[in-house]
């Protein structure tokens, strides 16, 4: 983790050493939130000898440059502990990384399971059988188990929030839930009133949202692990004139390397023998595969499809293209600002000042009236009144209802941050291959010379394409099934790397490919068919030229089309305000076309991955809040960058890990929709805050002076979590309506 100094020597010949940067990772346990995250951030960044300090809420894990001779790892992991969470120094694997996330995730989940039996029982108890002395002792049975067990993580952690002078909103649920336990328990001798099922059910809710805030940040862990998955694990050198399989860490710069076809390339190289066609895709996001010679470079985890290559390695282990995709996706996670809780940055200031006055108004009581019982009853009642009962329901029913609601319209939210970024939204942008496009190509076109039929030939073409596996290929033998043409047995074949196929069928040679195997095997084009093809061409389409007997006999055009609803659902975001613009690794022309069809007016073309990333923070930069829609591996970087990611839940794990926002059908206008529902969620979200808070303020007063009975109080309480809960419920009525004029459904 932390490595020496190295030293030089000064012009007189003095040793000097000279101080490095040291990187140490840490892993940390009990952060609940970014909040956690950036209280973490700031006090490593503040210790001397650190450079910088980075903290990874999704991964559970800080990454610290620091002086080691001016501090310690030690030192770094004591000022971790001392904020009250767990630091040490991980083992160098990702994968146990994620099986801490998942030990964690498990963790909650147990807690769960039996708190909310028990809360409901409690319930029970206190409704239908209040004034039953057996009845108040087994609420007190049931209750200690959900309190002190299943809610323990929170009261630990309130515990040492309060021994550091700090509060945030384990503070506030720790003090209103034991209140409310210690209350009852005294009540329960005295003869007083019960307030268990307060307790109880504050906790049971709680933990359920730290189990969904786990559960989301454990998927989140193992996009890292994914893209890694997706390098190849052996290769095959060649040695001496023959070949071994060796594992890919062995492999080193200057090796030749053979892939046959089908293959994954192990490393990045650069082709020295052999032609194939390579698909690029998890990394350009082209739909077509790229014709590579001698001379070529080609990167790791991409698949040769049709010809033996033998390849020199240019860049291996952390130097390759997928390592730089990796690496981009974890400085876009460390790097994205945090967003505090709006209920933690209130509840700092809130949970000081009930203190204040539930003391004010007990020595008020008794020094001023000399009531030392009255001020007791006034005390409990303002701790009770503030007991965040509702403030605990706000967010989590909220977020219950609303990704329900979402899921049952085919979007997935993780988690409360991204409806705070999606209401910030100012600009969408789009991949463009299996996004705003099906992602396959399929025949859209067909002209022939006079006295030919469109169905002859495609026939024909289909039987000199139906030997090749190449995706247009495909797309013209598909063509002709579906119009049920039975094509000739094919007699020979041969491809032409990056041309073509000549083909022998029925006894007639027929020559399918570019125009350039057309010249070289002397078919005379006319000028028509010239005309269309650039013409074609234009549009940006794929223009598959086919001939026999000396004669271009006509064209195929084969393209990759428009998802169904696309153009509406860009329609339906600007009628939201927002700017669409489209990103996309394929070539100016066809992007430009695509754009054109989906009423896109901006393009950004021919990008690589750590491209996208940066028009990403390009208009971050400007001031604007970035949504990107993807589905490739090679759009999970900007996805991450983004302020919101949305990914189309058809495409790849990795882009779906890691995005904010998860379209599961593939339905482009689920973009509206995700939009859409977040910020209604985020609305409701506040609404259920101002007014907990709200109640909590006007409230108090009342209690500090009296005039709330501690049953009065507790009857409020039920009040207000009721409103809450009914307020979040209304998110049950929200529907897809991607016309709908400026947004007004939201």
């Amino acid at each position: 983790m932390a490595g020496a100094a190295l030293g030089h020597r000064d012009p007189d010949g003095m040793r000097g050493e000279v101080a490095v940067p040291q990187r140490a990772e840490l892993a940390i346990e009990g952060m609940h939130c970014t909040s956690c995250a950036s209280r973490i951030q700031r006090t490593l960044g503040r210790q001397g000898g650190v450079m910088q300090a980075r903290v990874n809420f999704a991964t559970s894990r800080a990454t610290v440059d620091f002086d080691a001779q001016a501090v310690s790892v030690d030192e770094l992991l004591e000022s971790v502990d001392g904020l009250g969470y767990a630091a040490s120094v991980p083992a160098d694997r990702q994968d146990e990384a994620e099986d801490a996330n998942e030990v964690e995730r498990r963790a909650w989940l147990h807690r769960v399971l039996p708190a909310w039996p028990l809360a409901l029982g409690v319930m029970i108890l206190a409704y239908a059988f209040a004034e039953d002395g057996w009845a108040r002792w087994l609420s007190l049975g049931l209750t200690a188990p959900v309190q002190f067990w299943a809610g323990w993580p929170i009261l630990a952690s309130g515990l040492a929030r309060a021994r550091r002078l700090t509060a945030n909103m384990d503070t506030l649920i720790a003090l209103g839930t034991l209140t409310a336990f210690a209350y009852s328990s005294v009540a329960l001798f005295a003869g007083g009133d019960l307030y268990f099922e307060t307790a109880a059910l504050i906790v049971a809710f709680i933990l359920t949202g730290r189990y969904f805030e786990s559960s989301a940040r454990s998927r989140a862990s193992s996009a890292i692990r994914r893209l890694l998955e997706l390098g190849a694990k052996d290769a095959r050198l060649v040695v001496d004139g023959g070949e071994r399989m060796v594992p890919i860490d062995q492999v080193a710069v200057g090796d030749l390397l053979r892939v046959r076809p089908g293959e994954k390339i192990p490393v990045d190289g650069e082709v020295v023998g052999g032609a194939s066609s390579v698909d690029e895709s998890m990394l350009t996001g082209e739909s077509l595969p790229v014709e590579k010679q001698p001379g070529d470079p080609v990167a790791g985890a991409t698949v040769n499809a049709n010809g033996a290559l033998t390849v020199r390695a240019t860049a291996v282990g952390g130097d390759t293209a997928l390592a730089q995709i990796v690496r981009l996706v974890e400085q876009a996670q460390s790097g994205k600002a945090p967003v505090q809780r709006l209920v933690d940055r209130i509840s700092a200031i809130f949970v000081p000042v009930v203190l204040v006055i539930a003391a004010a108004a007990f020595l008020g009581w008794w020094l001023a009236l000399g009531d030392a019982t009255g001020g007791v009853l006034a005390a409990v009642a303002v701790l009770i009144i503030a007991c965040p009962c509702a403030l605990g329901l706000a967010t989590p029913t909220a977020l219950l209802v609303g990704t329900g609601r979402g899921a049952a319209l085919g979007v997935l939210i993780k988690g409360g941050e991204v409806l705070e970024r999606s209401r910030r939204v100012t600009t969408v942008l789009f991949d463009k291959t299996g996004t705003l496009t099906r992602g396959q190509m399929s025949l859209v076109d067909v002209e022939t010379i006079a006295g030919e039929s469109a169905d002859e030939l495609l026939r024909w073409a289909a039987a000199a394409e139906a030997s090749s596996e190449h995706p247009i290929a495909a797309a013209i033998a598909a063509a002709a099934r579906g119009r049920e043409l039975t094509a000739s047995d094919v007699e020979s074949f041969e491809a032409v790397p990056g041309h073509g196929i000549v083909a022998r069928a029925g006894g007639r040679e027929v020559i399918v490919g570019r125009r350039e195997l057309m010249a070289d095997r002397s078919l005379r084009l006319s000028p028509s068919l010239e005309a269309q093809a650039e013409a074609w061409e234009a549009l940006g389409r794929t223009v598959v030229f086919a001939g026999w007997d000396g004669d271009v006999r006509g064209l195929l055009a084969v393209a990759d089309t428009l998802k169904d609803g696309a153009p509406e659902a860009v329609a339906g975001l600007r009628g939201l305000g927002l700017d669409v613009v489209m990103i996309t690794g394929d070539n100016a022309r066809t992007a430009e076309a695509i754009a054109a069809e989906v009423g896109i007016g901006r393009v950004i073309a021919e990008v690589l991955p750590q491209d996208k990333v940066t028009e990403v923070r390009r208009l971050q930069e400007q001031g604007e809040v970035v949504a990107m829609v993807g589905d490739g591996i090679n759009d999970a970087p900007a996805l991450v960058q983004a302020d919101l990611g949305i990914a189309i839940g058809t495409g790849t794990d990795v882009a779906i890990e890691a995005s904010d926002l998860t379209l599961i059908s593939g339905d482009v206008e689920g973009v509206f929709t995700a939009i859409a529902l977040s910020r209604r969620t985020l609305r409701i979200i506040r609404q259920n805050l101002a007014w907990a808070f709200g109640y909590n303020v006007a409230a108090i007063p009342l209690a500090a002076v009296g005039l709330l009975h501690p049953v009065i109080a507790g009857a409020a309480m039920a009040f207000s979590s009721v409103s809450v809960v009914s307020n979040s419920l209304r998110l049950r009525r929200f529907g897809r309506r991607v016309h709908s004029p400026r947004g007004k459904n939201l």
